[in-house]
C-alpha cells in the first residue's frame, strides 16, 4: 500500500498551484500532479497579465467572491513571496453611443462587486489621462485599483511555498484512472500509485474528463476559447499609462490594450471557440487583425514593432459561473470553468475549495515564505548586481546566474517553456535566435526533452 496524502491535486495551473499553498498552509499533506513535464503548461501559461479587481464579474456570482478574496490576498503577501504590483489603473471606454449608454450599468456592476471607486470621465478628461488615444473616444470610467502583474512567477511563487512546507509534486505524471475504497482514493498514473483522502480536480481544460474519468460522470464540458494576442517591443509600452479595456459583451471583455510586467504592450486577446483543448493554433489574418485594431484605438501603434504572439486556451463552459462542487460524500471535489479570471481569482478559489473540504487539519504555525527571483522591470534586476556570470538573453538581459538557479532547487525547469517562464529567456525582440546556443549547453542533460528536440519551445 502506497502512503497516503491529505490531498491529491491534479492540475498544475494557477488554480492547482494556489489550491496545493493553500492545502499545505492549512496542514495537510499534499501531492500535487501535473501531467506535463512542467507547470503552467496548459491554460495558465497564456493571459493578459493582470490583476483584476472583479470590477466587472457577475455580482453575487462565486467568480465575484473568489476574485474579491484572491485579489485582497495577493496584495496581503506579494512582497513576502517577492512577486511586483504595478499599478496601472483601467479605462473602461466608449468609442460609440451606444458603448456610452452601457457605461453607468457598469459602473452600478462594479459598485455592486464593492469596487466603488469608479470614476465616470468624459471625453476629454479621457484623452487629458491617456494622450495617445484615437481622437474617437466618447467616455470612459477608470478602475484605479486595476494591477499589472507577473502571471508565471505568481503561482510558481505559491506552489514553491507548498513545497517548502512539505507538499510534493510529481510531474510528467498523468492520472489514468482511480477509484475510492471508501476511505481514501486510489489513483493509477504514469509514475504510479497515488492514494490520497481528498481529490481536488484542477485540470483547467481537462476537467470535464477527468470527472468523466474519476467519477463516470460530468457536471458541465468543456470547450476551450482561444486567445490570441499581439505583443509590441518595449518602446510602446509609453503609449499607455492605464489597462485600456472596451466595453464588453456577453462573450468576451474583449480587446485589452496594455502594458506588461516586462515593460512591453500587448493587444488580445481574441474570444475564438474551439474544440481542440491542447493547441492554440496562430492565425496570421487574426493577428493582423488584432495589430489593426490595436492601433484603432492608439493610432501611434503603427509606428512601433510587433516583437511576439502567442496564445492561450480558457477553460470556458455552458455556463457563466465558475463550476466548483464536491461529491463523493466530499471526498472529490471539481474546480471547473475557472476562465480568464483565474490568475486574479486563484487564492480565494483556493480558500474557497478549502472551506469546502473542511479537512479539519490543523494550520502550520510559522511556515516557510520562500521567494521568487524578481524578473519584472518593477524592480532592480540580476543584471545590474555583480557576480551574476555574464548575460545569456540580451534582449530580455537574462543572465548566467538566473538561467542556473532557474535550474535548480525542487521546481528547476524542465522544458525551455518552464525555463522562458521563469526568466523571460528567448522571450525578447530576437525570439532566441542570439542565445539559443548558449542555453542549450547550460541545459544540456537538464530537460525532460532536449531543446534541439522539442517543438514549439517546450
Amino acid at each position: 500500500m502506497t502512503a497516503a496524502h491529505d490531498v491529491a491535486v491534479i492540475g498544475g495551473g494557477v488554480i492547482g498551484c494556489a489550491i496545493a499553498r493553500r492545502f499545505t498552509l492549512d496542514g495537510a499533506q499534499v501531492v500535487l500532479l501535473e501531467k506535463a513535464a512542467d507547470i503552467l503548461d496548459g491554460a495558465s501559461k497564456g493571459n493578459s497579465a493582470i490583476l483584476h479587481t472583479g470590477f466587472d464579474a457577475p455580482p453575487g456570482s462565486l467568480e465575484a467572491r473568489c476574485i474579491a478574496e484572491g485579489y485582497a490576498e495577493y496584495l496581503a503577501i506579494h512582497a513576502r513571496l517577492g512577486l511586483p504590483l504595478i499599478r496601472a489603473g483601467a479605462l473602461v471606454i466608449a468609442w460609440t453611443e451606444a458603448e456610452e449608454a452601457l457605461l453607468p450599468a457598469l459602473m452600478d456592476q462594479a459598485r455592486a462587486n464593492g469596487v466603488d471607486d469608479v470614476e465616470p470621465l468624459g471625453a476629454a478628461a479621457t484623452r487629458a489621462l491617456e494622450p495617445a488615444l484615437a481622437p474617437g473616444v466618447r467616455a470612459s470610467f477608470r478602475v484605479p485599483r486595476e494591477y499589472l502583474i507577473d502571471p508565471w512567477s505568481a503561482p510558481l511563487a505559491y506552489l514553491l511555498q507548498a513545497v517548502a512546507n512539505g507538499a510534493v509534486v510529481r510531474r510528467g505524471c498523468a492520472v489514468t484512472g482511480g477509484a475510492h475504497d471508501g476511505t481514501a482514493w486510489q489513483l493509477a498514473t504514469t509514475t504510479g500509485p497515488v492514494r490520497a483522502r481528498l481529490v481536488i480536480n484542477a485540470a483547467g481544460n481537462h476537467g470535464d474528463t477527468l470527472d468523466r474519468l474519476l467519477l463516470g460522470e460530468q457536471h458541465f464540458t468543456i470547450r476551450p476559447r482561444k486567445g490570441q494576442f499581439v505583443v509590441y517591443d518595449k518602446p510602446a509600452a509609453a503609449l499607455a499609462g492605464h489597462i485600456l479595456l472596451p466595453v464588453p459583451n456577453a462573450v468576451t471583455k474583449g480587446i485589452v490594450v496594455c502594458r506588461t510586467a516586462w515593460g512591453n504592450l500587448l493587444v488580445g486577446p481574441t474570444a475564438e471557440d474551439q474544440d481542440d483543448r491542447d493547441t492554440a493554433t496562430l492565425v496570421p489574418a487574426t493577428l493582423q487583425a488584432l495589430q489593426r485594431r490595436g492601433e484603432e484605438i492608439l493610432p501611434a501603434l503603427a509606428g512601433h514593432e510587433v516583437t511576439a504572439i502567442y496564445a492561450g486556451l480558457r477553460p470556458a463552459t455552458e455556463f457563466k459561473d465558475y463550476q466548483i462542487r464536491a461529491h463523493r460524500g466530499g471526498s472529490y471535489i471539481t474546480v471547473g470553468g475557472i476562465r480568464s479570471t483565474g490568475l486574479s481569482s486563484a487564492l480565494g478559489t483556493a480558500r474557497h475549495v478549502a472551506a469546502l473540504a473542511a479537512l479539519g487539519t490543523t494550520a502550520r504555525p510559522a511556515p516557510v515564505w520562500p521567494g521568487v527571483p524578481n524578473i519584472s522591470e518593477a524592480a532592480p534586476r540580476d543584471w545590474q548586481c555583480a557576480g551574476h556570470g555574464g548575460i545569456v538573453c540580451q534582449c530580455e538581459m537574462v543572465t548566467q546566474r538566473e538561467v542556473r538557479a532557474a535550474l535548480d532547487g525542487p521546481l528547476g525547469a524542465r522544458s525551455l517553456a518552464g525555463l522562458k517562464r521563469r526568466t523571460r529567456v528567448t522571450m525578447g525582440r530576437c525570439q532566441g535566435f542570439y542565445c539559443t546556443a548558449a542555453l542549450a549547453r547550460l541545459t544540456e542533460g537538464r530537460f525532460d526533452l532536449a531543446m534541439a528536440e522539442a517543438p514549439d519551445g517546450r
